[in-house]
This record gives C-alpha cells, structure tokens and sequence, in this order.
C-alpha cells in the first residue's frame, strides 16, 4: 500500500459554529451533504454512497469545535478530520479539512471535498 500524506484545506463558512457542527456530527447533518445515507451505532458511522458503504469509527468530538474520524478498513495513522475555526476577532467561521491520500490521488481528493463543502454551503444557505 502507498504512503499516504496528510494534507489540510480550510474554507471560509458563513454559519454559526452550532449549526456548522450539527451537519458535521449528525447522522441527518451529513446525510444533508456528505453522503447519500449515513447511520451511526456504537460510535461506527456507516456512509453510503450509491449503494456501496464505508464505515467511519469516530475518534474524535469536541461540541461546537471538531469531528475527527477513521475509515475502518484504512490504517489506522490515517485519519479525517473536520474542525470549525473561528477567528477571535472577527467571529469569521471557516472549516478546516485535514485528511490523507496517496501522492497520485491527493488532487482528485481535495477535489472531492472542493466539491463536498460548495454543496455543505448551499445546504447550510450560507
């Protein structure tokens, strides 16, 4: 299996912390955006995505702050995490996004989640 490299992305999001969160921790917050269905049990969230699943464990959450996960299946040093920033002077939210993937699919990912949070921002009217 190829190294994987870790790489972060942040994006600027016109929301409250709290309602940002709910979309990033809830079932029915990421099933609004991030994959066609997801469930969770015992700390396991299942995404599913055009039939096929994946499972997530979560590692990770700080309320109104982080959501860190693990696929199941990877290994396990490699994570994704989505955290809310907000910047103490201007109370600007942004998103920020740290996740891994080989050197030759690292484009195509950060694509996916380019793709991912324009559709979050559109649900969240922001």
């Amino acid at each position: 299996m190829s190294e994987k490299k870790k790489f972060t992305m942040e994006y600027e999001i016109k929301s409250s912390p709290r309602i940002l969160y709910s979309f990033l921790s809830e079932s029915n917050g990421l099933t609004q955006w991030f994959a066609d269905d997801v469930t969770v049990r015992d700390q396991v969230y299942t995404f599913t995505w055009d039939d096929e699943q994946q499972n997530a464990k979560l590692l990770m959450l700080k309320e109104n702050k982080l959501v860190k996960f693990r696929w199941v299946d990877d290994d396990p040093q490699y994570y994704f995490e989505m955290e809310i920033l907000q910047d103490e002077l201007t109370n600007d939210v942004a998103l920020g996004i740290t996740d891994f993937a080989t050197e030759d699919t690292i484009d195509e990912r950060k694509l996916i989640w380019d793709n991912q949070i324009e559709y979050l921002i559109s649900v969240l009217g922001a």
